[in-house]
């Protein structure tokens, strides 16, 4: 943990990384929802309304989850597995997307109602995930309860920025570099990086700890 939350310290500017990657991504898939349902339901205003509906709501249990679970000794490498499942999870969008969108297009004749469902099992379960990081990113910046708000503001101002870097790069050069897969795994990927880079981090930092505080013993 660091020390102060004036200074940007390394420590800090690995939490605001994460939280910028996190937001980029998050915007990245949301858009990427609207290509791959479009070959079966459209891409009217109501799949649309689906997508930005089953986002938001699980960006919203996101956030709940994740400040309770921040309250319960928070940590690094706490913070690096949501990362790691959160990358687990959207690799069924790439693995099974054609056949769940098949069955529900020839199921539910309503593409309103199947666009909805569609999106829920696609991309429900990761974007809860994905929205954890954000109070979880809060938690292991806040080490003074007088600079929380600051913190928050800081952290929400990273992510933010994050999401709409994530939004106008993904729509203007990505979808045209890439096929929809590919962009998919490559977040899928990043993230679970991430993830583990903050798993030996963590770790590293925790064994340098208990070196240092048997040195002081010894002495």
């Amino acid at each position: 943990m660091p020390a102060s939350n004036k200074s940007l310290n390394p420590f800090n500017l690995f939490i605001y990384c994460l939280a910028f990657t996190s937001g980029f991504s998050i915007m990245g898939i949301e858009l990427l929802a609207g290509r791959i349902l479009a070959p079966f339901f459209g891409s009217s205003v109501h799949i649309w309304g689906s997508i930005i509906t089953v986002f938001m709501l699980s960006l919203s249990l996101g956030y709940l989850f994740g400040g309770k679970l921040s309250t319960k000794s928070a940590s690094l490498s706490r913070y690096g597995l949501i990362f790691i499942l959160a990358s687990i999870t959207i690799l069924p969008v790439v693995t099974s997307s054609q056949w769940l969108m098949e069955s529900i297009f020839l199921t539910i004749e309503d593409s309103r109602y199947g666009s909805l469902l569609a999106s829920t099992v696609l991309f429900f379960i990761p974007t809860v995930i994905l929205g954890m990081l954000s109070p979880y990113s809060v938690r292991l910046l806040v080490t003074n309860s007088n600079e929380s708000g600051q913190v928050a503001g800081k952290l929400y101002f990273v992510s933010t920025l994050g999401s709409a870097l994530g939004t106008i790069i993904t729509s203007f050069y990505f979808v045209m570099w890439f096929e929809i897969n590919t962009i998919i795994v490559s977040f899928s990927l990043i993230l679970g990086l991430l993830g583990l880079l903050a798993v030996i981090v963590d770790k590293i930092s925790l064994n340098n700890t208990s070196t240092a505080t048997g040195s002081t013993c010894d002495v």
